[in-house]
Protein backbone atom coordinates (compact mmCIF):
# COMPACT_ATOMS: atom_id res chain seq x y z
CA UNK A 1 0.00 0.00 0.00
CA UNK A 2 1.37 3.09 -1.09
CA UNK A 3 1.91 6.28 1.55
CA UNK A 4 0.72 9.11 0.02
CA UNK A 5 -2.94 9.06 0.77
CA UNK A 6 -1.54 8.52 4.66
CA UNK A 7 0.94 11.58 4.10
CA UNK A 8 -1.96 13.48 2.00
CA UNK A 9 -4.13 12.99 5.31
CA UNK A 10 -0.94 14.29 7.92
CA UNK A 11 -0.70 17.15 5.18
CA UNK A 12 -4.52 18.25 5.63
CA UNK A 13 -4.99 17.49 8.93
CA UNK A 14 -1.49 19.70 9.99
CA UNK A 15 -3.13 22.45 7.52
CA UNK A 16 -6.25 22.36 9.47
CA UNK A 17 -4.47 22.48 12.63
CA UNK A 18 -2.32 25.84 11.08
CA UNK A 19 -5.94 27.05 9.63
CA UNK A 20 -7.49 27.38 13.10
CA UNK A 21 -4.15 28.27 14.83
CA UNK A 22 -4.16 31.45 12.75
CA UNK A 23 -7.45 32.10 13.18
CA UNK A 24 -7.67 31.75 17.06
CA UNK A 25 -4.45 34.12 17.05
CA UNK A 26 -2.53 34.88 20.19
CA UNK A 27 -5.94 34.21 22.01
CA UNK A 28 -5.55 31.44 22.23
CA UNK A 29 -2.16 30.80 23.62
CA UNK A 30 -3.42 33.71 26.38
CA UNK A 31 -6.25 31.39 27.25
CA UNK A 32 -3.94 28.56 27.78
CA UNK A 33 -1.82 30.24 29.98
CA UNK A 34 -4.56 31.45 31.85
CA UNK A 35 -6.72 27.77 32.39
CA UNK A 36 -7.58 27.87 36.42
CA UNK A 37 -6.97 31.51 37.18
CA UNK A 38 -9.57 34.16 37.14
CA UNK A 39 -9.76 36.71 34.02
CA UNK A 40 -7.47 39.20 34.01
CA UNK A 41 -9.03 42.82 34.14
CA UNK A 42 -7.93 45.52 31.65
CA UNK A 43 -5.09 48.38 33.11
CA UNK A 44 -6.68 51.82 33.87
CA UNK A 45 -5.20 53.56 30.64
CA UNK A 46 -5.54 56.85 28.21
CA UNK A 47 -8.40 55.98 25.84
CA UNK A 48 -6.57 58.46 23.32
CA UNK A 49 -3.06 56.32 23.52
CA UNK A 50 -5.09 53.10 22.63
CA UNK A 51 -3.69 52.21 19.25
CA UNK A 52 -7.43 52.70 17.08
CA UNK A 53 -8.37 56.00 18.77
CA UNK A 54 -9.22 58.29 16.21
CA UNK A 55 -10.29 61.73 17.03
CA UNK A 56 -13.67 62.80 16.30
CA UNK A 57 -14.57 65.38 13.34
CA UNK A 58 -18.36 66.59 13.41
CA UNK A 59 -19.45 69.94 11.29
CA UNK A 60 -18.61 72.83 13.51
CA UNK A 61 -20.33 76.11 13.11
CA UNK A 62 -18.67 79.57 13.20
CA UNK A 63 -16.48 80.63 16.06
CA UNK A 64 -18.67 83.68 18.17
CA UNK A 65 -16.07 86.20 19.65
CA UNK A 66 -17.42 86.56 23.09
CA UNK A 67 -18.95 89.59 23.99
CA UNK A 68 -20.30 91.44 27.58
CA UNK A 69 -22.79 93.85 28.42
CA UNK A 70 -21.96 97.08 29.77
CA UNK A 71 -21.90 97.84 33.40
CA UNK A 72 -22.68 93.84 33.95
CA UNK A 73 -20.09 90.68 34.96
CA UNK A 74 -22.47 88.29 32.68
CA UNK A 75 -21.00 87.12 29.26
CA UNK A 76 -23.46 85.91 26.93
CA UNK A 77 -23.46 82.68 26.07
CA UNK A 78 -22.29 81.68 29.71
CA UNK A 79 -24.84 78.76 31.16
CA UNK A 80 -24.29 80.20 34.94
CA UNK A 81 -23.34 83.29 36.49
CA UNK A 82 -21.54 80.89 39.28
CA UNK A 83 -18.68 78.25 38.45
CA UNK A 84 -20.36 75.42 36.73
CA UNK A 85 -19.05 72.47 38.50
CA UNK A 86 -20.60 69.72 35.70
CA UNK A 87 -18.25 67.91 33.16
CA UNK A 88 -16.51 70.66 30.73
CA UNK A 89 -13.02 69.85 29.45
CA UNK A 90 -10.68 67.26 28.65
CA UNK A 91 -9.97 65.06 31.61
CA UNK A 92 -13.59 66.13 33.47
CA UNK A 93 -15.99 62.98 34.84
CA UNK A 94 -19.62 62.57 34.27
CA UNK A 95 -21.80 59.73 34.95
CA UNK A 96 -23.72 58.04 32.21
CA UNK A 97 -27.16 56.42 32.81
CA UNK A 98 -27.44 53.58 29.98
CA UNK A 99 -31.62 53.30 29.65
CA UNK A 100 -31.29 50.38 27.03
CA UNK A 101 -34.76 49.20 25.86
CA UNK A 102 -34.98 47.36 22.56
CA UNK A 103 -38.17 45.19 21.36
CA UNK A 104 -38.88 44.11 17.95
CA UNK A 105 -40.31 41.11 16.36
CA UNK A 106 -40.13 40.79 12.76
CA UNK A 107 -41.81 37.74 10.66
CA UNK A 108 -41.35 37.46 6.89
CA UNK A 109 -42.23 34.64 4.38
CA UNK A 110 -41.32 34.24 0.65
CA UNK A 111 -42.52 31.76 -1.51
CA UNK A 112 -41.63 31.75 -5.64
CA UNK A 113 -42.12 29.39 -8.03
CA UNK A 114 -41.37 29.22 -11.75
CA UNK A 115 -42.18 26.32 -14.28
CA UNK A 116 -40.47 26.51 -18.07
CA UNK A 117 -41.38 24.10 -21.10
CA UNK A 118 -40.00 23.95 -24.66
CA UNK A 119 -41.15 21.90 -27.10
CA UNK A 120 -39.97 22.27 -31.07
CA UNK A 121 -40.70 20.30 -33.66
CA UNK A 122 -41.19 19.54 -37.47
CA UNK A 123 -43.94 17.65 -38.59
CA UNK A 124 -43.03 17.65 -42.04
CA UNK A 125 -39.44 18.13 -44.49
CA UNK A 126 -38.53 19.34 -47.50
CA UNK A 127 -38.36 16.21 -50.00
CA UNK A 128 -39.71 14.15 -47.38
CA UNK A 129 -40.57 11.62 -50.27
CA UNK A 130 -37.10 11.39 -51.77
CA UNK A 131 -35.83 10.43 -48.41
CA UNK A 132 -35.29 6.36 -48.19
CA UNK A 133 -37.76 4.66 -45.48
CA UNK A 134 -35.35 3.34 -43.27
CA UNK A 135 -33.95 6.65 -42.83
CA UNK A 136 -35.73 8.21 -39.67
CA UNK A 137 -36.27 11.75 -39.70
CA UNK A 138 -36.63 13.19 -36.03
CA UNK A 139 -39.87 14.17 -34.74
CA UNK A 140 -38.71 16.50 -32.22
CA UNK A 141 -36.11 18.99 -32.41
CA UNK A 142 -36.19 20.52 -28.76
CA UNK A 143 -37.77 19.10 -25.73
CA UNK A 144 -37.07 20.98 -22.43
CA UNK A 145 -38.81 20.86 -18.71
CA UNK A 146 -38.09 22.77 -16.10
CA UNK A 147 -39.25 23.85 -12.58
CA UNK A 148 -38.04 25.48 -10.17
CA UNK A 149 -39.42 26.92 -6.32
CA UNK A 150 -38.36 28.06 -3.13
CA UNK A 151 -40.06 28.66 -0.04
CA UNK A 152 -38.10 30.84 2.38
CA UNK A 153 -39.60 32.25 5.93
CA UNK A 154 -37.53 34.24 8.93
CA UNK A 155 -38.80 35.45 12.02
CA UNK A 156 -37.17 37.63 14.59
CA UNK A 157 -38.41 37.84 18.07
CA UNK A 158 -36.11 39.96 20.28
CA UNK A 159 -36.24 41.96 23.80
CA UNK A 160 -33.24 43.56 25.25
CA UNK A 161 -33.39 45.69 28.49
CA UNK A 162 -30.22 47.19 30.10
CA UNK A 163 -30.01 49.56 33.36
CA UNK A 164 -27.00 50.63 34.44
CA UNK A 165 -24.58 53.70 35.26
CA UNK A 166 -20.88 54.25 34.27
CA UNK A 167 -18.75 57.06 34.71
CA UNK A 168 -16.88 58.34 31.63
CA UNK A 169 -14.00 60.95 30.69
CA UNK A 170 -14.37 63.79 28.92
CA UNK A 171 -11.36 62.87 25.65
CA UNK A 172 -11.96 65.73 23.67
CA UNK A 173 -13.83 69.48 23.57
CA UNK A 174 -15.25 70.23 20.08
CA UNK A 175 -14.75 73.59 18.51
CA UNK A 176 -18.59 74.59 18.87
CA UNK A 177 -18.26 73.13 22.70
CA UNK A 178 -19.44 69.52 22.58
CA UNK A 179 -17.71 66.64 24.64
CA UNK A 180 -16.57 63.53 22.90
CA UNK A 181 -16.44 61.30 26.37
CA UNK A 182 -15.78 57.25 26.80
CA UNK A 183 -16.12 54.99 29.90
CA UNK A 184 -15.62 51.83 30.24
CA UNK A 185 -16.40 49.53 33.25
CA UNK A 186 -15.53 46.20 34.38
CA UNK A 187 -16.96 43.45 36.63
CA UNK A 188 -15.70 40.47 37.99
CA UNK A 189 -17.41 38.00 39.88
CA UNK A 190 -16.06 34.75 39.89
CA UNK A 191 -14.20 33.59 36.76
CA UNK A 192 -16.27 36.18 34.61
CA UNK A 193 -15.82 39.69 34.01
CA UNK A 194 -18.90 41.44 32.62
CA UNK A 195 -17.56 44.65 30.56
CA UNK A 196 -20.05 47.74 29.54
CA UNK A 197 -18.27 50.34 26.86
CA UNK A 198 -20.21 53.51 26.35
CA UNK A 199 -18.68 56.43 24.46
CA UNK A 200 -20.15 59.19 22.17
CA UNK A 201 -20.67 63.20 22.08
CA UNK A 202 -22.98 65.04 24.46
CA UNK A 203 -23.87 68.48 24.61
CA UNK A 204 -22.65 70.35 27.71
CA UNK A 205 -26.38 71.76 28.13
CA UNK A 206 -27.82 68.25 28.01
CA UNK A 207 -25.70 67.43 31.41
CA UNK A 208 -28.14 67.83 34.63
CA UNK A 209 -26.77 69.42 37.43
CA UNK A 210 -25.84 66.16 39.40
CA UNK A 211 -23.45 65.72 36.68
CA UNK A 212 -25.05 62.83 35.05
CA UNK A 213 -26.67 62.55 31.82
CA UNK A 214 -29.06 59.75 30.07
CA UNK A 215 -27.45 57.51 27.24
CA UNK A 216 -30.53 58.64 25.08
CA UNK A 217 -28.93 61.86 24.86
CA UNK A 218 -25.75 61.15 23.41
CA UNK A 219 -25.09 61.13 19.83
CA UNK A 220 -23.23 58.83 17.67
CA UNK A 221 -23.64 56.31 20.87
CA UNK A 222 -21.46 53.29 21.00
CA UNK A 223 -22.72 51.18 24.02
CA UNK A 224 -21.02 47.23 24.29
CA UNK A 225 -22.21 45.55 26.99
CA UNK A 226 -20.40 42.06 27.46
CA UNK A 227 -18.21 39.37 28.93
CA UNK A 228 -15.25 37.24 28.60
CA UNK A 229 -14.54 33.94 31.13
CA UNK A 230 -15.43 30.62 31.42
CA UNK A 231 -19.22 31.05 30.46
CA UNK A 232 -18.57 33.20 27.46
CA UNK A 233 -16.37 30.97 26.22
CA UNK A 234 -18.57 27.92 26.36
CA UNK A 235 -21.72 29.46 24.90
CA UNK A 236 -19.18 30.34 21.57
CA UNK A 237 -18.45 27.81 19.10
CA UNK A 238 -15.20 26.12 18.41
CA UNK A 239 -13.23 27.95 16.09
CA UNK A 240 -12.93 24.56 13.72
CA UNK A 241 -16.70 25.44 13.72
CA UNK A 242 -16.73 29.08 12.72
CA UNK A 243 -13.73 28.26 10.42
CA UNK A 244 -16.50 25.74 8.25
CA UNK A 245 -19.45 28.58 8.95
CA UNK A 246 -17.41 30.43 6.80
CA UNK A 247 -16.25 28.25 4.27
CA UNK A 248 -18.91 25.73 3.56
CA UNK A 249 -21.14 26.92 0.90
CA UNK A 250 -24.12 25.32 2.11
Amino acid sequence: MSSTPRLTRIVSTAGLIALAAAASGCSSLDRLRGIGEQPPLSAIDNPIAQPGYKPVQMPMPMAQPASYNPNSLWRNGSRAFFKDQRAHQIGDILTVTVNFTDKAAIANQTQRSRTNKEDSGVTDFLFKSKVPADVGLPGRILTADSTASSDGKGSVNRQEALQTTVAAVVTQVLPNGNLVVEGKQEVRVNFEVRELIVAGIVRPEDIQSDNTIDSTKIAQARIAYGGRGQITDVQQPRYGQQVLDVLLPF
